[in-house]
């Protein structure tokens, strides 16, 4: 590719909220004027890029697609603005996105872990539970710090959700990641796996809408991150439908844990849960609804929370530089007016910037 051209932009960065002038050159970011510098920005909201925490790049309903199809996943997350994705779990092998200077930048948590017959079709690296820490040491070799266990599914033979995996087992398997220098996240949705998985030492908690007092107040002491994919919790009342004939008691338990959502992700936000934004697209959902998702996050945060549980601070949890400070990547989005009064303008970045280059 040929070098990319000097810019400039000006306007209020966050989130300190003060009028700068940026500068951008060879790919990161600096803070005195440098010559030859084309103005790109003026007037508007600058943040750095933002952070799809839970999506899935090269998967979809069936299972893995062709590299051409999560090209436009990973296009249609630039497009939004996610100019950093955490791909909690999928069978495609997505190296090459890595030589993509065009594309957003993937930390990926290997393949899903599941037991067979308790998750979707195509979707995991499927086991039983005495094979879960070795499989957890080869999607550790296959990921960049992080592996993704299924909790939760619906167990057939109760007619509800239950836990995958023994106490011990997952236990056990947690501590084997830890020893890899890998941080582990899991699916769940209700209860009891949420609360086995905490006190196991899990990192991370996706979904997350059968949270307790007592499991949240493990998780506040503890630090560990909950994504709770609110876009995707808005399916809870079609998986139901699908499924009441067969399972009331698991459509019923689904839709009480939608009915709470809310409630029960509010107590985690206050609490002091760290909580960050991940859509959950792939699979079923389309990719690129990061603004909308924190959106829903500010519905019992507030504005500032979701806007950094989107951007800065999950670029902070995820090892990545937080700020546009000198120095830094320059990865951005500008927006045309200021976010943190109006959450709506997440949908439409004027301008975004990879990699030091115009983009969208």
């Amino acid at each position: 590719m040929p070098p990319a051209p000097r810019l400039h932009l000006q306007g209020c960065v966050l989130p300190a909220g003060e009028q700068q002038d940026l500068w951008v050159v060879d790919g990161v970011v600096r803070t005195e004027p440098v010559r030859d510098a084309e103005t790109v920005v003026t007037g508007g909201w600058l943040m750095p890029g933002l952070v799809d925490a839970h999506c899935h790049v090269g998967l979809e309903m069936s299972g893995a697609v062709p590299d051409e199809v999560a090209e436009q996943h990973a296009l249609s997350e630039r497009a939004a603005g996610a100019l950093l994705l955490r791909d909690a779990g999928s069978p495609a092998d997505t190296r090459w996105i890595d030589d993509r200077d065009d594309l957003p930048r993937l930390i990926r948590a290997g393949r899903h872990i599941a037991r067979p017959k308790r998750y979707l079709r195509n979707y995991a690296d499927e086991v039983e539970p005495d094979d879960l820490v070795a499989t957890v040491e080869r999607q550790a070799a296959r990921g960049d710090g992080w592996v993704k266990i299924v909790g939760d599914w619906i167990d057939r033979s109760l007619g509800d959700l239950a836990p995958l995996w023994p106490v011990d087992v997952a236990t056990a398997a947690i501590r084997r990641a830890h020893e890899l220098g890998v941080r582990v996240t899991a699916h769940v949705f209700g209860e009891q796996a949420a609360a086995e998985l905490v006190a196991a030492g899990i990192d991370g908690i996706e979904h997350g809408t059968g949270l307790t007092d007592p499991v949240i107040a493990e998780m506040a002491e503890h630090q560990v991150a909950l994504v709770p994919t609110m876009v995707q919790l808005e399916n809870f009342e079609s998986i139901a439908a699908s499924a009441e004939a067969k399972f009331p008691t698991y459509a019923a338990h689904l839709r009480a844990l939608y009915a709470s959502r809310v409630d029960v992700l509010g107590r985690a936000y206050d609490a002091g849960v760290p909580i960050y934004a991940g859509t959950d697209a792939g699979g079923y959902l389309p990719h690129g609804l990061v603004g909308s998702e924190m959106a829903a996050l500010a519905g019992f945060t507030s504005p500032a929370y979701a806007l950094g549980a989107g951007s800065w601070r999950a670029r902070e949890w995820l090892g990545r530089r937080a700020e546009l400070t000198e120095g830094a990547p320059a990865d951005l989005v500008v927006f045309d007016a200021d976010p943190r009064t109006d959450l709506a303008v997440l949908a439409h970045p004027r301008v975004v910037i990879l990699r030091g280059r115009l983009v969208g």
